[in-house]
């Protein structure tokens, strides 16, 4: 792998972890319990390992589509963030409201369409910053 994909890998998976367990697991834990979604032992090493597969194809995708353009980067932050929330968005919101039993889907939706937000609002600058970063050596 390849300093670049190295640093886009981390990009996605620290702050994606830390968010991930700051906001479902602290901040809003009374939102989450509320909406009866989650079981009660989480197990945090099959969250993680989710993250990390999607931290690898995530660098990949973005080696693939955006490594090579000449954009500024603030358009390559705006393209690959909007990319990657929606992607994001439809297997962790979209497909869980779809086939998961829960107290109230659209409460379920709000707080995961702003999670899903603060998520690409972190890691697709720190992205951007992991291939550009090299492209200065």
């Amino acid at each position: 792998m390849t300093r670049e994909t190295t640093l886009a890998v981390l990009a996605y998976l620290i702050p994606t972890f830390a968010l991930g367990y700051v906001w479902h697991l602290m901040l809003f834990t009374g939102y989450y319990e509320s909406l009866a979604i989650y079981r009660a032992d989480i197990i945090i090493p099959l969250g993680f390992s989710s993250m990390l597969v999607q931290s690898v194809l995530f660098a990949w995708i973005f080696r693939r589509m955006f490594a090579d353009s000449t954009a500024s980067a603030g358009v390559l932050v705006l393209q690959y963030a909007l990319l990657g929330a929606l992607l994001s968005w439809s297997f962790t919101t979209l497909a869980v409201a779809a086939k998961n039993i829960m107290a109230s889907v659209p409460r379920y939706m709000l707080i995961e369409t702003f999670f899903t937000t603060v998520q690409w609002a972190l890691v697709a600058p720190l992205t951007v910053l992991a291939f550009r970063a090299s492209e200065r050596r």
